[in-house]
């Protein structure tokens, strides 16, 4: 899972989400949102599953891997037919999961904060509805021998990105306290490489997912230096990635966003309580991953999912509103966010 692929599926079907102006709700429903949650949180609970289960879809993000997990563990155990749901999980295609929820071809996706403020903005009606992991796990990684352990030793290296301004931003952000220059840094677009590949060949560091391709690196003895954009920069602890629906899809069907959060949020708890298990399901459901990489990443991130909030997919209206007024800072956006109406924590049940 590499971090500048992810990314830029995600900020590219932004742009086409907005172009083909799929399932627009007059900009009205993002302020209703709390609204409209508030009355579902107040629905009864059902006692049993229906008999007759609600077909959906899920999209990922990417590849299946371990930001997933909750996901394929509430389908394996029985929670979303508990709920009345019949759930598939589908891989984005070319189209980007983000477009997939916002025109209603599923119903629900994994999307991040930067993607979705971006879309907000721009009149996509997208809604955060709960926070995957708590904490920024992505950062700058480097071999241990290019000798990167501080943001100042960019300085003279070649870093390889995928050509948005975001990067060299963020790098910025976290070379200028301590006393860099990220002009002095060379900048390259590494095209389709993994990581492993590009630092082999023209580069010296990228931006990953310690989660996964950290993981990766200690498992084929290759460790590198980690860099976490969060430890040098407070507004870029943002939440990546996070559960996303539609305006539409809160209007028209909350009960069902309740169920399908509730149950989401059990798959998640059972990953944070019993990592192994939840490993192994994701194992299962997923042949082609490596499952010795599956499982060290499951045990790193498990503990990461809720870490000091009070719930699992808790999400914080000053996270959101420190990124975005980041960006517009910089002038990477073209107006202010509104942070209220770009999340909502009502669907979140109040406990396990």
């Amino acid at each position: 899972m590499g971090f500048k692929k992810v990314l830029m599926l995600c900020l590219t079907c932004i742009l086409v989400i907005a172009v083909a102006g799929c399932g627009t709700n007059n900009g009205n429903a993002g302020g209703n949102t709390g609204n409209t949650a508030g009355e579902s949180s107040a629905a009864p609970e059902a006692s049993a599953a229906p008999e007759t289960l609600a077909p959906i879809k899920v999209a990922l993000d990417w590849t299946p891997n371990t930001n997933h997990t909750g996901l394929y563990v509430a389908k394996e155990l029985g929670y979303y037919e508990e709920e009345g749901l019949d759930v598939a999980i589908v891989q984005p295609g070319a189209a980007g999961a983000d477009t997939m929820v916002t025109s209603g071809e599923a119903a629900f996706g994994i999307g991040y904060q930067e993607g979705l403020t971006v879309a907000r903005l721009q009149g996509v009606p997208l809604v955060s509805i709960a926070a995957i992991i708590q904490h920024n796990t992505s950062g700058f990684a480097a071999p241990k021998d290019r000798k990167i352990t501080s943001p100042k030793d960019f300085e003279g290296k070649t870093y390889g990105g995928w050509g948005s301004p975001v990067e060299e931003a963020a790098m910025k952000a976290i070379m200028d306290p301590e006393g860099g220059d990220v002009k002095k840094v060379k900048i390259i677009n590494m095209g389709e490489a993994d990581f492993f590949t590009a630092v082999k060949r023209d580069i010296d560091f990228a931006w990953i997912f310690y989660a996964w391709t950290g993981i990766e690196a200690e498992l084929r003895g290759e460790p590198v230096d980690m860099l976490y954009i969060k430890d040098y920069a407070p507004e870029l602890d943002y939440y990546t990635p996070v559960l996303t629906t539609s305006e539409k899809q809160i209007a028209d069907h909350p009960e069902q966003v309740k169920a399908f959060v509730k149950a989401t949020s059990r798959g998640y708890q059972y990953a944070i309580d019993h990592p192994e298990e939840a490993a192994a399901i994701l194992t299962k459901a997923v042949p082609d991953l490596d499952p010795e990489l599956v499982l060290a990443s499951q045990k790193w991130l498990s503990p990461k999912y809720t870490d000091d909030a009070p719930r699992w997919g808790e999400q914080k209206a000053e996270v959101w509103q420190n990124y975005a007024d980041w960006m517009y800072g910089l002038k990477l956006l073209d107006k202010p966010l509104d942070a209220e109406a770009a999340f909502t924590n009502d669907f979140l049940p109040e406990s396990q």
